[in-house]
C-alpha cells in the first residue's frame, strides 16, 4: 500500500510502498477513506515530540472495514468507522473508572516479537499512536475504532477522530462547561474551532475566540463565537477581562505554547478553570502566579477531550447530521496523500483550519 513515511525529524515525509499485515484475532483492517492533517502530526514531524522512526504518521481518520480478526464481533466488512488514537483495553483502572482516554495498556499493540503490523522488506516500521492513517489501509486493534451510520460523509467523519473529539470533548467532559457561563478559546484551528462549537452547543452565554488570523476569527463566528479578539491588537488577557467584567469561567488553550497557556490561566476569573488542549513542546515549563491559586483558579490538561469514544463519536455524527456541529466549514481543503508536505507548510503558517487527505482521487 502507499503511505507517507517520516524517516527523520525535520525532513519531508516520503511517499513509499509499505507492507501491511493480516488481522490478528482482535484486529481490524480498514480501507482509509480520509485522514485529517492535524498539528499534532506536525509536532512529531518537526521533532518537538520524539517518536520511533521510521513511522507512518496520521491519526485522524475514517474508513471502511475490509477484514476482521477471528475474535472481533463489534464490526464486520463493509462497516463505516472512525478511528480514535486513545485505544482502550477495557479493564484497567482508567477504563473501569470511565477514563478510557487515559488507558496506556500495551495489550492493544502487537507483542514485540510478533510480526509487525507495518513493514518494508524485512524491516519493521513503527505505527504512529496505534493508527498510522496517512496510508491507504490501517490495521488496528478493535478498540481503536467506532462504528458509525453509513449516511455520514467519511471525509467529514475523519475530523471527528481528533479535532472534534478533542475540542468538543474538552468542553463537555474535561471542563464541564455550564449553560450561561463565559468561555474563551485561544487558537482557532480545527481543535479550537471545535471547542468554540462545543461551548455554543453546551449553552455558554458568551464565547470569546482569540487568534491572530482574521479569516479564522470570521470562521469562529460561524462556529458560535459571540466575540472575537485579534491577539495582535494588544494585551489579550486585559481584553478578555474587560469584555467579561473580570475574566471567564472557562478558558481553553488550543495552540500548545507556554505564553498562551499562561494567558489562558490569567484570563480566568476567581474560581475559573483553564484547560490546555494544545501540545506544549517537551521540556517547556509553564509558570503561574501562586497568589492566583488562592482564588481557587485551576490549570488542567486534557487528553483527547477525556473521550468515551464509542459513546461520544456517534453523538457527534448525529450533531453534524442535525446541523449542530460545523464540519463542512472547518475543512479548508481536500488534498491527495502526495500533498502532505505542502499541507504541513500550511499548518506552520497558521493559515488553515483543517486539511483532509481523501483517498478517492
Amino acid at each position: 500500500m502507499k503511505a507517507a513515511v517520516l524517516r527523520e525529524a525535520g525532513k519531508p515525509l516520503t511517499i513509499e510502498n509499505v507492507n501491511i499485515s493480516k488481522p490478528g484475532p482482535r484486529e481490524v483492517l480498514i480501507r482509509t477513506a480520509a485522514a485529517g492533517v492535524c498539528h499534532s502530526d506536525l509536532h512529531f514531524a518537526d521533532g518537538l515530540y520524539p517518536y520511533m522512526l521510521p513511522a507512518v504518521l496520521g491519526h485522524e481518520s475514517a474508513g471502511v472495514v475490509e477484514q476482521v480478526g477471528s475474535d472481533v464481533s463489534y464490526v464486520k466488512p463493509g462497516d463505516h468507522v472512525i478511528t480514535c488514537l486513545s485505544v482502550f483495553c477495557g479493564h484497567c483502572e482508567h477504563c473501569l473508572t470511565g477514563h478510557m482516554s487515559r488507558c496506556q495498556s500495551p495489550e492493544v499493540q502487537r507483542e514485540p516479537d510478533a510480526e509487525p503490523r507495518l513493514s518494508q522488506a524485512d524491516s519493521a516500521m513503527f505505527q504512529f499512536i496505534n493508527l498510522s492513517s496517512y496510508a491507504e489501509q490501517m490495521l488496528v486493534h478493535e478498540h481503536a475504532i467506532v462504528k458509525i451510520r453509513k449516511d455520514m460523509p467519511l471525509d467529514r467523519a475523519a475530523v471527528i477522530g481528533c479535532a472534534v473529539t478533542t475540542g468538543v470533548g474538552a468542553v463537555f467532559h474535561t471542563a464541564g462547561v455550564e449553560p450561561g457561563s463565559t468561555v474563551a478559546v485561544i487558537g482557532c484551528g480545527g481543535i479550537g474551532l471545535s471547542a468554540v462549537n462545543g461551548a455554543a452547543i453546551a449553552g455558554a452565554g458568551r464565547v470569546i475566540a482569540i487568534d491572530m488570523v482574521g479569516s479564522k476569527l470570521n470562521l469562529a463566528k460561524e462556529f458560535g463565537a459571540t466575540d472575537v479578539i485579534n491577539a495582535s491588537d494588544g494585551n489579550v488577557v486585559e481584553q478578555v477581562r474587560e469584555l467579561t467584567g473580570g475574566g471567564v469561567h472557562y478558558s481553553f488553550e488550543a495552540i500548545g505554547l507556554k505564553q498562551t497557556a499562561e494567558q489562558a490561566f490569567q484570563m480566568c476569573r476567581t474560581g475559573g478553570t483553564a484547560t490546555v488542549i494544545g501540545m506544549i513542546p517537551v521540556g517547556t515549563m509553564v509558570e503561574i502566579h501562586g497568589a492566583e491559586l488562592l482564588q481557587e483558579k485551576k490549570l488542567q490538561g486534557s487528553m483527547m477531550g477525556s473521550n468515551r469514544s464509542r459513546v461520544d463519536m456517534p453523538r457527534f455524527v448525529d450533531f453534524y447530521m442535525d446541523g449542530k456541529l460545523k464540519l463542512d466549514e472547518m475543512i479548508s481543503d481536500r488534498i491527495k496523500l502526495e500533498d502532505i508536505n505542502g499541507a504541513f507548510d500550511n499548518l506552520r503558517s497558521g493559515s488553515v483550519a483543517r486539511q483532509v487527505i481523501t483517498f478517492d482521487h
